[in-house]
């Protein structure tokens, strides 16, 4: 396992990088397959997507696909609700279905909703009713499970006509960035923080997500290059169901 998980990591920070992620969704998978404690695994997810997406962000936003006005509205209800999240102290039971319905609707994101080719556009009370419930609910994911929420912010900011998919990416990955900062601040100060854990982790997806990001922010498409991790979450949510049940 000392070995496999970083080597695991730093393939995942690699493909989700490419897009703009943090790839919390996948190591949170990997670390549920590999048996790893439920206490630290939103403390190590959200540390891991803070390194991969302050990558991401210098190489998005350098090109110009940054947009502040764009992921600045869905800041104001998430940050509050992922420190509050992060502060809850859940019992094993209750983290496990937390995260087996999170991963659940991140299989249906990857192989679903990249398909979708309508867009609807929002305006007044609607859209901002929108963005203010969606920043506080992937808020609290963020705090809870440790991941990130840009996995479900990015595709919505696409069909629902807020941006562009690069601009989408970019504010992804800024807010995946924030929430897990804010995420792990709380987590900290609860005591599940391992830096010996984390370290060897932190150095895979160091070079992952610079490798991935650089080739996501100047010649991949942001659209298919995801459902390659798909099924390293399909086996964690099987692992998650012999657990539970």
């Amino acid at each position: 396992m000392e070995i496999a998980l970083p080597i695991l990591f730093f393939f995942v920070a690699l493909i989700y990088s490419s897009v703009g992620l943090g790839g919390g969704s996948s190591y949170i998978a990997l670390m549920a397959i590999f048996g790893i404690s439920y206490q630290i695994i939103p403390t190590t997810s959200l540390t891991l997507n803070l390194i991969v997406t302050s990558i991401g962000i210098i190489n998005f936003w350098r090109n110009g696909h940054g947009r502040l006005a764009l992921i600045f509205p869905f800041l104001v209800t998430s940050i509050p609700m992922a420190y509050i999240a992060g502060t809850l102290n859940l019992s094993k039971d209750i983290f496990q279905m937390l995260l087996l319905f999170t991963l659940i609707l991140v299989v249906v994101r990857i192989y679903f909703l990249n398909n979708l080719k309508f867009s609807f556009r929002l305006s007044g009370f609607k859209k901002w009713f929108f963005i203010f419930g969606l920043g506080g609910l992937l808020g609290f994911v963020a705090g809870t499970v440790g991941i990130g929420g840009g996995i479900y912010l990015v595709p919505l900011i696409i069909m629902f006509g807020l941006g562009s998919e690069k601009e989408a990416a970019a504010a992804g990955a800024l807010f995946i960035w924030v929430n897990s900062l804010v995420g792990v601040i709380a987590r900290a100060q609860a005591g599940t923080f391992d830096p010996e854990f984390i370290l060897p982790l932190a150095g895979a997806v160091i070079l992952g997500g610079f490798i991935g990001s650089y080739l996501g922010a100047f010649k991949f498409s942001p659209k298919t290059i995801q459902k390659v991790i798909g099924g390293v979450i399909i086996i964690a949510i099987i692992f998650l169901l012999r657990n539970i049940f």
